[in-house]
């Protein structure tokens, strides 16, 4: 037994959706230093440093709602935990990778990475929605 086993489903959720949060106020403020290293009061300036400062905190809030959204969803659908910390946990992993990886000088491994897990999470996401939608929460 461990915490990460005997949680509920909305603790799960919980978790995931906290990590991922934070993960935004940290990709945020960096924004936020990197402008102000640079001078630049609104937008990027122009400088390279603070345009992808800005896109790395994009891409991710472009992406975390979307998934902190559906594992709301699934746990009012009562799945179980464990799928609630499958999808949050690769979710999770997937904007990490690519919020440490992202280069705007050369295509990376990790950035390929972070979006195909990303992708992945969602994707399994909205399928078990759209199952739900028809089918019903699981039993048992």
């Amino acid at each position: 037994m461990t915490p990460l086993t005997d949680i509920t489903p909305t603790q799960a959720a919980a978790l995931w959706s906290g990590l991922m949060i934070l993960l935004l106020v940290v990709l945020g403020a960096r924004v936020a230093m990197t402008r102000r290293g640079n001078k630049v009061v609104l937008g990027d300036g122009g400088n390279a440093n603070v345009l992808l400062a800005s896109r790395i905190f994009g891409n991710a809030a472009e992406y975390i709602p979307a998934g902190i959204a559906a594992l709301a969803i699934l746990v009012l659908l009562g799945m179980p935990a464990w799928v609630l910390h499958g999808l949050g946990g690769v979710l999770f992993l997937g904007r990490l990778v690519h919020a440490l990886t992202l280069s705007d000088t050369r295509p990376t491994t990790g950035r390929v990475v972070g979006m195909s897990l990303t992708w992945l999470a969602l994707l399994l996401a909205g399928l078990m929605l759209i199952v739900h939608a028809f089918v019903g929460p699981p039993h048992g």
